[in-house]
């Protein structure tokens, strides 16, 4: 019987102990991380708040975080709640939707259905089309089968989106989403990648939730700060929701290092930008250096810090053979609607990428 595929990338321990050898010569793109991190104001905050903020149960309102993420936002505090990971807040979503009828575009993260079946849930597939273009994209014409909706009432659906799309890449345009929100019961918009896009903001749904009770977002600190070890983000959605979350969840799911961190990357204006400039230079070259040669890959479009690659024979050698050489790649097999044709990548830095498409190169030519 087949082992099925992990169902998130970064099991760098895993793949260390494999071939019995520190975590630290593992390379890892599969989990799509901003390779540089963490930026240093996290690691000073990190070294005071072990003497400050190990013994002492955190504030169990957050109220500090809380107030810095709306900040952020210009939102009142009341709509935030900090979580332990984005994956701890698509359990509570979850559970808001567990009596709707959960429509998951495919292919797309395994982490929503997930937390749908913990509540006894299923999701629905909709399908998306597998060819796009460069740029933001419309919603609806990324939609492979929109007559999938024809005979459901929206009013009794959840729609669960990944701005942008995990693992395609696609950056949807906030004017084609926002018309959802008229429509559909439940509108659950995972932005844990969109911070990291330039000029990505100006599609993200956080200014439309004051305005629209059925609105969750939910955003990761990790992805952009580097700190997935620390296990923090939050979700944007009106208070009467939040406060519900607040009461069905275990006291305390944001540690206190978390807390502290989190408030230090919070206030680092510069780090941002020193991300977009990376990814703006990075994600090109990979792209393009991949093209040139890996000329049997086609390296699908994309605005988010990693690429999809695709090809007409199955890439599972590829990936193992890269594993055995420490290179870790995202096995998209737990992508609902991909198989083993698909690969994805994620965007470091430049010699890492530059041992990523040699290694990559030299694999195919022997396969």
């Amino acid at each position: 019987m087949a082992e099925a595929p992990p169902r998130h990338g970064g099991n760098v321990e895993q793949l260390a102990r494999q071939l019995n050898c520190h975590p630290r010569r593992i390379l890892d793109f599969s989990a799509s991380l901003v390779p540089f991190g963490p930026p240093r104001s996290l690691r000073r905050a990190l070294r005071r708040a072990l003497n400050d903020h190990v013994i002492p149960y955190p504030d169990s309102s957050y109220q500090a975080l809380r107030e810095a993420i709306a900040q952020a936002h210009g939102l009142d505090p009341h709509w935030i709640l900090p979580g332990n990971g984005a994956a701890e807040l698509f359990t509570w979503a979850a559970r808001d939707a567990h009596s709707l009828t959960n429509l998951l575009p495919t292919p797309g993260f395994a982490d929503y259905q997930r937390a749908l079946a913990t509540w006894g849930a299923a999701g629905r597939s909709l399908p998306l089309r597998l060819h796009w273009g460069t740029g933001p994209q419309s919603w609806v014409e990324a939609l492979a089968a929109p007559r999938t909706l024809q005979h459901l009432d929206p009013r009794h659906t959840a729609l669960w989106i990944t701005n942008p799309h995990n693992p395609t890449g696609q950056l949807w345009r906030r004017d084609g989403l926002e018309p959802l929100l008229h429509s559909h019961g439940l509108l659950v918009v995972d932005e844990a990648f969109l911070p990291l896009v330039p000029g990505g903001e100006k599609h993200s749904l956080i200014p439309l939730a004051p305005k629209f009770d059925n609105l969750v977002v939910i955003r990761s600190l990790t992805k952009l700060f580097a700190m997935a070890g620390l296990r923090l983000g939050y979700a944007v959605a009106a208070p009467a929701r939040l406060e519900r979350w607040r009461r069905w969840r275990d006291p305390w799911p944001v540690n206190g290092l978390a807390v502290r961190g989190g408030l230090a990357v919070l206030a680092d204006s510069l780090w941002q930008q020193r991300v977009w400039r990376w990814l703006a230079r990075e994600g090109p070259w990979l792209a393009q250096r991949l093209g040139r040669q890996c000329p049997s890959l086609q390296v699908h479009p994309g605005a988010a810090n990693y690429r999809l690659l695709s090809c007409n024979h199955s890439l599972t050698p590829l990936q193992q053979s890269l594993a055995r050489q420490g290179i870790l790649v995202r096995d998209c097999r737990s992508f609902l609607g991909l198989d083993d044709h698909w690969l994805r990548i994620a965007v470091g830095k430049r010699r890492h990428n530059q041992r990523l498409v040699t290694a990559m190169a030299a694999n195919l030519n022997h396969l």
